[in-house]
């Protein structure tokens, strides 16, 4: 199997990208060519190899990426990686290609796709420069912005209401670092609990062990959504910090790989296979209790997807 690799005098012939190193690539993707020396994939090369592709998930972060009670894979991020897959097994002109699973962990992820022991990150990971140091992002798939959620009945409805309470947060996430900045910056004497994983976190707010959780607005909807009393919770309409979007988590220098991903992703999101895909985890019951998120897609989102670039801010 030869290398795939990207064509630069072929992308300049076709203006498909003006600038391949442009701050703001708005080009709907790249042109992969068999044979072209100038630009190899490790990734691509691995996959054709082993007829395997790997995807990192994570085993409770609902709607994005979770394992089901009868030990399933599933979620938003995991059908968008499965489309990718067969993008990917069309291009490699194979007749097979299956597909393998290891948990990465918001600390682990990074480490993991760096490796080389998963191909792709299926899940909810932020984009953001100091990231984009050690790994490649994707188009986006998703916008959110951090926010706590508290119990009602815990009086608490601003940042600065939690001055000098315990908080939770997640390892791994720039969450923690937005809450630690806010905290600092406003001298609110928060006490900072630290946890693995976001379950263990939402948990602490259940059991009265923290006054809030901070996270990713829509993984708090999740883990409200599928508590046993949702209607005990309210999510913050204050933000730590700006709207910021995920992106599906790739090997760094390998464009050819990020290529392929984000031309499978380009044809998703404008032809409307990912309104479809959408609805079916953010409007729809979800697997394994019928809990609906009832959580419209959003204005930015649906501009996201008509218009898909990457995010380089």
């Amino acid at each position: 199997m030869k290398h795939i690799s990207l064509t630069l005098r072929g992308l300049m012939r076709r203006s498909v990208i003006p600038t391949l190193f442009a701050a703001l690539a708005s080009s709907p993707f790249l042109t992969l060519s068999a044979g072209a020396e100038e630009l190899k994939s490790p990734t691509l090369d691995k996959i054709a190899r082993t007829k395997t592709i790997t995807f990192g998930h994570r085993q409770d972060e609902l709607p994005f990426s979770y394992v089901t009670p009868d030990g399933v894979v599933r979620g938003y991020s995991i059908d968008i990686c499965q489309r990718i897959a067969d993008h990917v097994r069309d291009a490699l002109k194979l007749d097979t290609l299956k597909t393998d699973y290891v948990v990465a962990t918001p600390a682990t992820r990074f480490l993991l796709v760096k490796s080389g022991k998963i191909d792709m990150e299926c899940s909810a990971t932020t984009n953001n420069a100091e990231r984009r140091e050690q790994v490649a992002f994707s188009y986006p798939h998703f916008i959110t912005a951090t926010r706590f959620v508290t119990k009602k009945s815990s009086g608490l409805n601003s940042i600065k209401d939690l001055a000098g309470r315990t908080v939770a947060s997640t390892t791994g996430t720039i969450n923690i670092a937005q809450l630690q900045n806010v905290n600092r910056e406003q001298k609110l004497n928060i006490s900072v609990l630290i946890s693995k994983v976001n379950s263990e976190a939402f948990a602490m707010v259940e059991n009265n062990r923290a006054s809030a959780f901070v996270m990713d607005d829509v993984l708090l909807a999740a883990h409200v959504a599928f508590s046993n009393a949702p209607g005990d919770y309210m999510i913050s309409k204050e933000t730590f910090g700006p709207p910021e979007p995920y992106g599906i988590l790739l090997p760094k220098g390998d464009d050819a790989f990020k290529t392929l991903v984000n031309e499978a992703l380009y044809k998703m999101f404008t032809d409307g296979e990912i309104e479809t895909i959408y609805n079916k985890w953010f409007m729809s019951p979800l697997p394994p209790d019928g809990r609906n998120f009832n959580l419209p897609l959003s204005p930015e989102l649906k501009a996201a997807f008509k218009e898909p670039k990457e995010y380089l801010q």
